[in-house]
């Protein structure tokens, strides 16, 4: 049998085919539609839910070229690639149109204002392991942010990942031959992997390779040694991009250092544990960063998100945001005004990405134009503050008076999404583009008045001239009115209820008209592209007036969050101290405040205080009821001291904390099956990971450890571990231990630096209310039946549990309790102390 002869076009498309990495779907640009052929059709129909069709035994499947962006993103969003085919070239009758590979989308490397959150980093990250540890680069393509760091504790980086949460991670195939730290495989499990082979990861020359994308002689400007071990993670990211972009990167040119150790280090329980950056049940919503992004651009949600992920050790630098917003809390006006002006810029640092890829539209140099407007009441806003640290904010941004004056001559008020549309730049500006406007124009004219000549020549009223891309200029007339067509009137399409013809002078009017439209889109582009050049020209000082710009915006908005819900400037300094009056939950507490039921006003949530000291009262051991709050106390306290170390201010009356070194938390009893562990495994892991690494500078909570095994070996397990963070030597991690084991209260008699505290509760009734209040002293019992009442627990099942409960506190066993109380029960001889175990 005969092949089938293959068509040039799918000539063309077989070739690219070849050439794409896997799992990429080829999207081919035919005229207003973008094709998929084959399996790539099949796969696409099935992920986009559009029709497939088949045509000469080739099954295909097409989506229009106008709405690609939207379909891309599902595309993305299923985990595949895309590859898109575009026309090099204006199609011509009887020759084979040029296409090219311009564009491989990936998760991580999207640009596209359509494709991104408008308030997160979209991070593209590249992993690598071997003896010295782990190693790492991430860069946010969209915004021009490069980092990389290396930490021999595989944990400490996947924390800092992990709060990056990238969109895509890069790793070398080869990894999954090794045996990978645990922390490293949950992180690509959690992700979007991409496994490059051995040519795609390693090159001779990683350092040459970045300082050539960078335009730099060598990384020491950046303070990064050509060996750092981090550094062919970075160049992987380059090459990888490069792939994607079908070019170079334009917009990387700084390469920075993470130091994990000038951080406050977050463990990826932890921010899980306290819900930094979203729910356990998933999503943003009621998460603390939720509860913190007031801010007014997205930009500074974003450098919100960066700071969260982020938090500082740097006293000078956490003092010197705390001054801004302590500025912008007391003039109010000035920081409404700045406000005002700063919601009328829009994101330079994503628009100058896209310009510096190429990737670029007219209302983009809009926005800069829009931003560049802005500027000059921002600066003065800034500067009659009449403060240091705000002039300093302002000499961060610059004037452009220069480049705003020649966008505002060229760029017309009102501009396209789409270069081709036309009317990009301002009559008046070019006089080349003007006179073919005008031949355009005065055509367009000839056309109407030509329409109306011919509906009083013919007596047909309805009678219309139409344009369209495929068939040009038409006269369109209905069935009815066919009759009256004149003799010169040339049929050139039949429809259902018209038909359509043409004139000759018609015709050579319309070659006239297009030919001057050509004229003048071809104009425009030769200016607007002179106009993007002048544009980037300026792209390092844009650059950094983007930075301030979200800096004033975000403090801004802490500043207004501040006094609303009346937090106070907290004082970081170098003592091994946390004191805190009267601090409350910040979500919590916001969750009362817009509560549907009505529960108005911040004194619905109940606040209490904390104060702990490395050197004196270094552990806290809370007890009390189940929902009488402790979860929300130790919580709190961690919250306030995270907050802290953003430069946040904090809900509460005084605050004063020693910088923290790292904040651990064991919190909550959720099983992580997806890794095979059941809840006391992950408790003890957590629990291990905070002893082996905590220092005297720590911050721990730790919630009811030792509930997920049995009484005598949690309980066991509980009292080794404090005994442990309290030590044998002067100091200890400064500790909050929520627990139901009342024998652990007795710890306060041997250890000098613990004390018991408990959170209140009347009792009335046999019922309980719940104060919500912490106060000094251990809770006297439990209170866990008279919770089960609270909790809908059937009343005969509560009347059989305090029988047990008396029966055991008698002496008795659960087994010899009476099953009716009608039963006489045979007392038990009490348990002597001398009975009970020594530990205890």
């Amino acid at each position: 049998m005969t092949a089938k002869k293959e068509t040039p076009m799918m000539r063309q498309y077989r070739e690219v085919r070849e050439g794409l990495p896997p799992g990429c779907l080829l999207l081919f640009r035919l005229g207003d539609f973008y094709e998929m052929f084959g399996e790539d059709a099949v796969r696409g129909a099935s992920v986009l839910g559009i029709t497939l069709t088949k045509r000469h035994d080739t099954q295909m499947a097409g989506i229009p070229f106008h709405a690609a962006d939207n379909y891309i993103q599902k595309v993305l969003d299923a985990g595949l690639k895309v590859a898109i085919v575009d026309q090099t070239e204006v199609p011509k009758p009887g020759k084979l149109v040029e296409r090219a590979l311009t564009r491989i989308l990936t998760p991580g490397t999207v640009l596209e204002e359509d494709q991104l959150d408008p308030r997160s980093g979209s991070w593209l990250a590249a992993l690598n392991w071997d003896k010295k540890g782990l190693h790492a680069a991430w860069v946010d393509l969209s915004a021009g942010i490069f980092e990389i760091a290396s930490e021999e504790r595989p944990e400490d980086l996947v924390s800092c990942l992990d709060a990056l949460s990238p969109t895509e991670i890069v790793v070398p195939a080869a990894i999954f031959q090794q045996d990978l730290p645990e922390e490293v495989e949950w992180l690509l499990k959690r992700s979007i992997v991409t496994q490059l082979d051995r040519e795609e990861t390693e090159s001779r020359d990683p350092a040459g390779e970045l300082c050539q994308t960078l335009g730099v002689l060598s990384l020491e400007g950046f303070g990064i040694d050509a060996e750092h071990p981090a550094v062919p993670s970075a160049a992987t990211l380059i090459r990888y991009s490069s792939e994607m972009l079908r070019r170079t990167p334009g917009n990387l040119n700084r390469l920075s250092w993470r130091r994990l150790d000038e951080t406050v280090r977050v463990d990826s329980a932890t921010l899980r544990n306290l819900e930094i950056f979203e729910v356990t049940k998933g999503g943003r919503s009621g998460s603390l960063i939720d509860c913190f992004d007031q801010c007014v651009t997205a930009a500074g949600s974003r450098l919100l998100e960066r700071w969260f992920a982020n938090p500082v050790r740097d006293v000078p630098e956490l003092h010197r945001r705390q001054s801004l917003i302590s500025i912008f809390h007391d003039r109010t006006i000035q920081a409404s005004d700045l406000r005002a002006a700063l919601r009328q810029t829009r994101d330079l640092s994503r628009i100058l990405s896209r310009l510096q890829n190429r990737i670029r539209n007219p209302r983009e140099i809009g926005g800069i134009r829009d931003t560049l407007r802005q500027l000059p009441e921002i600066l003065s806003g800034l500067q009659i503050l009449e403060d240091e640290k705000a002039t300093d904010l302002a000499n961060r941004i610059g004037e452009f008076a220069e480049l705003k004056e020649i966008l505002e001559k060229t760029m017309a008020e009102e501009l396209p999404g789409k270069l081709n549309d036309g009317g990009v730049i301002r009559d008046g500006y070019d006089e080349v583009l003007d006179r073919v406007r005008s031949l355009a124009r005065n055509a367009r004219t000839w056309v109407a008045e030509r329409e109306q000549e011919e509906r009083e020549k013919t007596g047909i009223k309805n009678l219309r001239i139409k344009y369209n891309g495929s068939f040009g200029y038409f006269i369109e007339v209905t069935k009815a009115n066919v009759h009256l067509v004149p003799d010169e009137y040339v049929r050139k399409q039949t429809m259902t209820n018209a038909e359509r013809y043409y004139t000759e002078d018609l015709k050579e009017k319309e070659k006239e008209i297009l030919n001057a439209e050509d004229k003048a889109i071809a104009r425009e582009e030769e200016i607007f592209q002179g106009v993007v050049d002048r544009v980037l020209t300026d792209a390092d000082g844009l650059r950094r007036t983007a930075e301030a710009l979200a800096e004033t915006d975000l403090l801004i908005a802490w500043a207004d969050l501040s006094r609303m819900r009346g937090y106070v400037r907290p004082e970081i300094d170098d003592s091994l101290e946390i004191d805190i009056e009267n601090g409350r939950h910040p979500v919590i507490e916001e969750s009362l405040r817009s509560s549907p039921e009505g529960i108005a006003g911040a004194d619905s949530f109940v606040p209490n205080s904390c104060a702990l000291s490395s050197e004196s009262h270094q552990i806290a051991v809370l007890t009390g009821p189940n929902m009488a709050g402790k979860s929300t106390y130790i919580r709190q306290v961690a919250l306030i001291a995270f907050l802290a170390h953003t430069g946040c201010w904090v809900p509460a009356d005084r605050c004063r904390i020693g910088w923290i070194d790292r904040i651990f938390s064991r919190v909550g009893a959720s099983d992580e099956l997806a890794r095979g562990h059941s809840t006391f495994m992950v408790e003890m892991n957590e629990t291990a990971n905070i002893l082996n690494n905590s220092s005297e500078r720590s911050l721990i909570i730790l919630d009811e450890i030792g509930r997920g095994t049995s009484t005598y070996d949690g309980l066991s397990i509980a009292w080794a571990v404090i005994e442990n963070l309290h030590g044998q030597g002067p100091r200890g991690p400064r500790t909050l231990f929520a627990t139901h084991y009342h024998e652990l209260t007795r710890l306060e008699d041997s250890l000098p630096r613990l004390r018991n505290f408990s959170v209140s509760v009347k009792e009335w009734n046999d019922q309980i209310v719940f104060m919500r209040q912490v106060i000094p002293g251990a809770a006297d019992r439990s209170y866990g039946i008279q919770v089960a009442r609270l909790a809908g627990i059937p009343v005969p099942v509560i009347d059989r549990a305090k029988e047990i409960l008396e029966a055991l506190e008698g002496g008795s066993t659960a087994t010899n309790a009476p099953q009716q109380s009608n039963v006489p029960t045979k007392k038990k001889k009490p348990v002597k102390e001398s009975d009970q175990l020594s530990l205890f």
